[in-house]
C-alpha cells in the first residue's frame, strides 16, 4: 500500500489520490453552496469566526510568523544553508536572473501590483483600530501592509517552498505537505494523517486564492 501511495504521489502521470481528492471537493463544494445559497447567513457566520481570531489568536500568528522569519535567516546564514534541495551533484536548471524573474512574474505579478496600493488604502480607510483618514491610520496601513509584504511574507514563502522542495527533491518524497511529517511520524504520511494534512493544504489554499481574487 505504501509504495503503490508513494508511486502514484510522485507519478507525473494524471493520477488522482482518492482520499484527497474527494473530501477536498466535497469541502469546497460545501462552502460555496453555502455562499451562493445563503449569503448573509455565511458571511454573517465568517465573520464572527474572524472577529473571534483577531481577538483572540493575534498575538499567535505574529508570533508564528516571527518565528518563521528567524528560521528562514537562520537556515538562509548557518551552514544548513548549503545544503543542496536536491542530490549532491545536482546543479541548478536556471539562472538567478530567471528564478527570480519566473518568481516575480508568475507567483507575485498579481499581488504586487493590485494589492501593493489597494492594501494601504483600504487599511487607510478602514483601520483594525483607531480612526479612518488620519496620520495614525496612515502609519498603521503602512506597518500592516510590510507586514504582509514584507520580509515576514517572504519567509512565509520560503518556509513552505524549503519543506516542498527539501523533502521532494532530496528525499525523493511526495511533493505535498505531508511530507513535512515525515522526520515525525514516517511512513503514517502515505496513510489518513496524509491525507488530512493535504486536504486541508488543499482547501486553505483554494480559500487564500479565492480571497485575494474577491
Amino acid at each position: 500500500m505504501q509504495e503503490q501511495v508513494h508511486s502514484q504521489l510522485n507519478s507525473g502521470g494524471f493520477i488522482i489520490d482518492k482520499p484527497v481528492f474527494f473530501p477536498s471537493i466535497l469541502i469546497v463544494l460545501a462552502l460555496v453552496l453555502a455562499a451562493t445559497s445563503m449569503p448573509e447567513a455565511t458571511g454573517a457566520v465568517f465573520g464572527q469566526i474572524q472577529a473571534a481570531i483577531t481577538q483572540y489568536a493575534s498575538w499567535y500568528y505574529v508570533l508564528v510568523v516571527a518565528i518563521i522569519l528567524v528560521a528562514v535567516l537562520f537556515f538562509g546564514f548557518s551552514r544548513l544553508g548549503d545544503i543542496k534541495l536536491g542530490p549532491d551533484h545536482s546543479v541548478p536548471d536556471y539562472s538567478r536572473s530567471s528564478w527570480f524573474a519566473m518568481l516575480f512574474s508568475a507567483g507575485m505579478g498579481i499581488g504586487l501590483m493590485f494589492f501593493g496600493v489597494a492594501e494601504p488604502v483600504m487599511h487607510f480607510l478602514a483601520p483594525p483600530t483607531g480612526d479612518a483618514g488620519t496620520v495614525a491610520a496612515a502609519k498603521e496601513a503602512i506597518r500592516l501592509t510590510f507586514f504582509h509584504w514584507g520580509l515576514h511574507g517572504w519567509a512565509i514563502y520560503a518556509i513552505v517552498a524549503l519543506v516542498l522542495a527539501y523533502f521532494a527533491f532530496r528525499h525523493n518524497l511526495p511533493l505535498t505537505l505531508r511530507s513535512a511529517l515525515y522526520p515525525l511520524i514516517g511512513d503514517k504520511i502515505y496513510g489518513p494523517i496524509g491525507s488530512i494534512v493535504d486536504t486541508f493544504a488543499i482547501v486553505a489554499t483554494i480559500c487564500g486564492v479565492a480571497t485575494s481574487l474577491g
